[in-house]
């Protein structure tokens, strides 16, 4: 092929010229697609449902019948298998869904006869249930222990203010100190006070108690912050300061996390004439390994 610029002219030379037949080489217009490449590039036909429906979740392989899987239409299963969303299929043609299987059982036992699972697998399995969109199961999961509980005691930490902040503080603070001092564990201080207002006990008390109202100026009396890492409270419940103490243990536990704690006093700070503060202090010991 001969390239033209603005300075040279095209050679009138047989061997040098391009030739028709290359020339239509060079543009040939695509060829036309086959059968199999129309079929990729046009939408998916609605995917047909065998009456008993092999499954493959994860590796785990589990055998149920349609109309199982449609139970609640409102769920993310009976959308897969409605018909209109296409779903792969393992060697064995068993329809994969990429998903832990480990309580995908569970799923099932409740859509055929609902059927709840034993207590140690309620938390696992209503993840599950939620994943899957499955209303009917959680309302269910909802009601029963641990998950009933564990709704009242979130009620109660709804009364802490900053409940969650505090807990990524004391893991925060009790990591760095380890890592600071290469050490195996790490002390921290932690108040937890149910009523703002301290009480002297060999004292006769001047100013009214949190349960009642109190002046602006009473109250400027009585402000500091005890010399702590966390500070938890005040709150207004019947619960008390070892309730919440087990809360804290627990979702620090629950995260992995090995603690222990002991009271080691109040705060015993002066405020005004004879009142101190006396709300209590606790060493919490985070161990990490």
């Amino acid at each position: 092929m001969v390239v033209v610029t603005g300075q040279n002219k095209v050679s009138g030379d047989p061997d040098d010229a391009m030739s028709s037949s290359d020339a239509e080489d060079d543009f040939q217009e695509p060829a036309t697609p086959t059968a199999t490449q129309a079929g990729q590039a046009l939408p998916l036909l609605p995917q047909q449902f065998p009456e008993v429906v092999p499954l493959n979740v994860g590796g785990m392989y589990f055998t149920t019948r349609l109309s199982t899987l449609r139970r609640y239409e409102d769920t993310m299963l009976a959308a897969m298998f409605s018909g209109r969303h296409y779903i792969p299929t393992d060697a064995e043609g068993r329809y994969f869904i990429d998903r832990d299987g480990t309580y995908f059982g569970d799923i099932l036992n409740f859509l055929r006869s609902g059927d709840l699972p034993p207590r140690e697998r309620v938390r696992s399995v209503y993840k599950e249930a939620q994943y899957y969109s499955i209303g009917p199961l959680l309302d269910s999961l909802e009601d029963i222990q641990p998950l009933k509980g564990e709704k009242v005691r979130q009620a109660f930490l709804g009364l802490m203010p900053y409940y969650k902040d505090h807990l990524e503080r004391i893991v925060e603070i009790a990591k760095l100190r380890a890592m600071q001092r290469k050490a195996r564990f790490a002390k921290l201080k932690v108040c937890v006070f149910k009523e703002e207002m301290p009480i002297t006990p060999y004292e006769c008390p001047h100013f009214n108690s949190l349960r009642f109202e109190r002046s602006e100026s009473e109250t400027k009396l009585f402000e500091h912050h005890c010399e702590v890492d966390v500070s938890f409270g005040p709150w207004e419940a019947v619960a008390d300061v070892y309730d919440l103490l087990h809360c804290i243990v627990t979702d620090l536990s629950d995260r992995g996390i090995t603690v222990d704690h002991q009271c080691i006093g109040v705060c015993d700070k002066h405020l005004i004439n004879h009142y101190y503060c006396k709300r209590p202090i606790y060493e919490f010991k985070i161990t990490w390994w």
